[in-house]
């Protein structure tokens, strides 16, 4: 009789666990419908340029060298990227341009290959032919697969080509070849230095019993400055940069543990008897933990100006929050035991503070700040790019150019150095300091 009357709440329970294990799922999912239609994912999928996604990917690990001629001089340069710091000197090429007379040849490799001559200049293509170009007065005259293929894009004053090889470029003005090769250019020495044309072998035979190229300094110190000073990379900026860096989430982060540690005492519930005074701190530490870092950042940028020292103190602020809070409850959890014992000594407040308090959380409160440092170091990246500091204002100017992506990979793979070294830091600190071995 008594099975018979519990049996069916019994029943009513597997019921409501079998609706809700439906119910779940099917709230994920309408949820999920939810978003993905205020989102617009269709339309952000249809917008999708991947080509465009693909090309800067490529960039990130391989780099383009400019060759280039004007059309009113006859000038031939060749550049790396396209700029003055990786400009070859007068009378170096790549080995892949041969000059013959007025006719310049460009392999592109597998089959593509450009010609510039006097009367204008071709591109052969393994699969479609020749496409030649010819200026006729004001206008430029193609010769080329009809119908234009899509990867040819041409007008009376332009002609472009982009393939897998190369992209090219025919104007009134001058004409311009971009070969792709892998690798980052010039990152040890630009084309100005006497170590650029050498090979690893050369480098090293000069650096250990070579005759000095310049009587003022060994070659080893010729070869730091040149790397140290490389226009390109410009290796010292960066350095300084991640330092900064660096140093605007350590003076953040410390100087919010600091602040923070004598107002989470005034916030403990076990060590200010006063209500009103911890009831306001506490909601101080909501208010400035309440507001992220990047809007104090902006905040306070408006108020003494951009600078590292300005990220530093935006951390300062977000953290003094966010310390005092977790501080204030580790206090409040502290073994009683020991302070009665310091107590009985007759000692007064500070005293208690020093030996019976400080000493339980010190292992609690390093282990936090030491977190918080590894997370601010990469959170100041960010607030560098906003207050001008850092390697975060060094990773901004290079994706604002739209052309420098191998300088962003170079300092996204700082920035991830950087963490894994401060992490391990932070763990060694955390071994000798907190568990004392």
């Amino acid at each position: 009789m008594t099975a018979a009357i519990m049996a069916p709440p019994i029943l009513r329970g597997f019921a409501r666990r079998r609706l809700t294990a439906f119910a779940v799922p099917l709230a994920i999912l309408a949820y999920l419908l939810y978003a993905a239609i205020t989102f617009d994912v269709a339309g952000l999928a249809a917008r999708a340029r991947m080509d465009n996604a693909a090309l800067m990917l490529s960039d990130f690990w391989q780099h383009k060298t400019h060759i280039t001629r004007d059309n009113r001089t006859g000038a031939l340069t060749a550049a790396v990227e396209g700029e003055n710091k990786g400009l070859y000197p007068e009378g170096r090429l790549p080995d892949y341009v041969t000059v013959n007379g007025s006719v310049t040849t460009i392999d592109l490799e597998r089959g593509h290959v450009v010609t510039y001559d006097a009367a204008g200049a071709r591109y052969l293509h393994p699969d479609h032919g020749t496409i030649d170009i010819r200026p006729e007065g004001n206008r430029l005259i193609l010769t080329a697969p009809q119908p234009l293929p899509d990867w040819i894009n041409a007008s009376d004053s332009r002609v472009s080509l982009t393939t897998g090889a190369g992209r090219f470029a025919y104007t009134r003005s001058k004409v311009e070849t971009f070969r792709y090769s892998p690798g980052w250019p010039l990152f040890f020495f630009t084309l100005d230095s006497p170590w650029a044309f050498m090979t690893w072998g050369e480098i090293g035979a000069a650096a250990l019993w070579g005759e000095r190229l310049d009587p003022a300094r060994s070659n080893i110190a010729s070869m730091a400055q040149d790397f140290w000073t490389n226009a390109m990379w410009r290796h010292g900026d960066v350095f300084w940069a991640i330092m900064e860096t660096i140093l605007m989430a350590f003076l953040g982060t410390m100087g919010a543990a600091i602040l923070s540690l004598p107002l989470a005492f005034m916030a403990a519930r076990n060590m200010n008897p006063l209500g009103p005074v911890r009831f306001g701190l506490r909601r101080v530490f909501d208010f400035i933990r309440g507001v992220d870092a990047l809007i104090w950042t902006i905040v306070l940028a408006r108020a003494f100006g951009p600078g590292p020292m300005t990220g530093a103190l935006a951390i300062l602020l977000t953290d003094t929050g966010s310390f005092g809070k977790l501080f204030s409850e580790v206090l409040e959890n502290i073994d009683e035991k020991q302070v009665e014992g310091v107590r009985s000594t007759g000692a007064g407040a500070v005293a208690r503070a020093r030996f019976g308090v400080i000493p339980q959380v010190t292992p609690v409160l390093l282990s936090q700040v030491l977190y918080f440092l590894e997370a601010n170091t990469r959170g100041a990246t960010v607030i560098g790019a906003i207050v001008g500091g850092g390697i975060g204002l060094l990773l901004t100017q290079a994706i604002q150019t739209q052309k420098d992506w191998e300088d962003v990979a170079y300092y996204m793979v700082l920035i991830v150095l950087t963490i894994i070294a401060m992490d391990s830091l932070s763990g060694w600190l955390r071994r000798k300091l907190i568990r004392g071995h």
